[in-house]
């Protein structure tokens, strides 16, 4: 959706790589209407286009995909794609609707562009295991490739909305990745520990808001058990106004 930092970047250059040197990367930039509810920060979401153009310029990009809210979805509008399983938790939950707008989106930008590869940040995990999904229920003829989330020197995620943070906020804002540090540090693997352990540690943080901490099975993104293999943890945390999310994985 923009706003590139070196997150994005970190995109183009693994696109690079696999696109090789006779294939071409595109980056689409669109902020995505459909994916945001009533009361989002869609109105205010930073939109520097000229300065993201020239990071892409800068890092072998061929083409920007850059169209218009009007141009993506018209006036009568009415045809959406809906994952209805791995949507149903998390942030989907938080935020009703929103995967309906990323599926819809993505499929699009898909059709349009036509890659034979496309490369999503695995900061999102739940994000990125729905268009997996999604990509093999409609058999659709791209690869998915996740990437390694990248961080900031105190290990906080990085994010295009890190810049509404306000000083305070932002030196608090570490103790989400110090939380989840610590949960995959345990010894015990249990996940109503675990899950009490990084709302502890969260909590600490007085400007830290909770919006939701779930320990869960990576691959079906149901609630753990004391049985599941692939543990994961998954966190949104409200700071001010400004919704953060990270997850990290249980070895």
């Amino acid at each position: 959706m923009g706003a590139l930092h070196e997150g994005h970047l970190s995109l183009i250059r693994r696109a690079r790589k696999i696109a090789g040197k006779d294939g071409a990367v595109v980056v689409s930039i669109f902020v995505n209407p459909t994916q945001f509810g009533p009361n989002e920060d869609f109105s205010r979401y930073p939109r520097p286009f000229a300065r993201d153009a020239a990071l892409c310029r800068e890092n072998d990009v061929a083409m920007i995909f850059n169209p218009s809210p009007a141009e993506m979805y018209a006036e009568d509008f009415s045809t959406f794609v809906d994952e209805t399983a791995l949507a149903q938790r998390l942030c989907g939950q938080s935020r009703p609707g929103h995967f309906r707008g990323v599926c819809t989106i993505v499929t699009k930008l898909f059709n349009i562009l036509a890659p034979d590869a496309a490369v999503f940040g695995e900061k999102d995990f739940q994000q990125l295991a729905i268009i997996r999904r999604m990509v093999r229920d409609l058999n659709l003829p791209v690869k998915i490739v996740g990437a390694p989330t990248v961080r900031e020197q105190d290990g906080l995620a990085l994010s295009s909305r890190n810049a509404y943070l306000n000083s305070d906020e932002r030196a608090q804002a570490a103790v989400i990745r110090a939380a989840l540090l610590a949960a995959a540090n345990a010894k015990k693997r249990d996940p109503q520990f675990l899950r009490n352990l990084v709302v502890h540690k969260i909590s600490s943080a007085p400007l830290a808001k909770i919006d939701y901490v779930e320990v869960f099975d990576a691959d079906r993104l149901e609630s753990a058990t004391r049985k599941t293999k692939r543990l994961h943890i998954a966190v949104a945390v409200f700071f001010g106004k400004t919704r953060l999310i990270d997850n990290i994985a249980i070895k």
